[in-house]
């Protein structure tokens, strides 16, 4: 695959569309089983609260692979992803309900780099809060 976005057509300012992702304590087991991460802060809620959290809370590198589905949606291609990274500054807390939590997230193209790169800045938000900082993508456009 290659980027369907072309370097010429994007600004400085360019807002990719939004997005808000589901989490529930289902995809939280799901997760576990796909990475191996079966720490228990991530699906037991008595452990959770005694070891000082809210409740169950979803995995930081689950909740940073959901934000970078904004970019990867908007190039068209995972692959054009050349670095990407994060800080966890809040948890996303998942309650156990039939609603569970969301993390919305927004983007846009913070600065347009060499070879056809620009630098996508990232807001996370779960409950109000800032759940990711400094979440910024290169991205390699066509």
């Amino acid at each position: 695959m290659t980027a369907k976005i072309s370097y010429g057509d994007v600004e400085v300012g360019t807002e990719l569309p939004a997005q808000t992702f589901p989490v529930t304590r289902a995809t939280l087991v799901q997760y576990a089983g796909a990475s191996g991460d079966f720490n228990p802060i991530h699906w037991n809620e008595k452990f959770a609260k005694e070891v000082g959290l809210p409740d169950v809370i979803a995995h930081g590198m689950f909740t940073m692979a959901e934000a970078i589905r904004v970019v990867t949606d908007w190039v068209g291609d995972p692959g054009a992803v050349v670095e990407y990274g994060v800080r966890f500054t809040k948890p996303v807390v998942v309650p156990n309900d039939d609603q569970g939590a969301t993390i919305e997230v927004s983007g846009k193209v913070a600065a347009k780099l060499d070879d056809n790169t620009v630098r996508v800045d990232l807001t996370a938000t779960s409950a109000g809060q800032k759940v990711l900082g400094m979440s910024r993508a290169v991205v390699r456009l066509a």
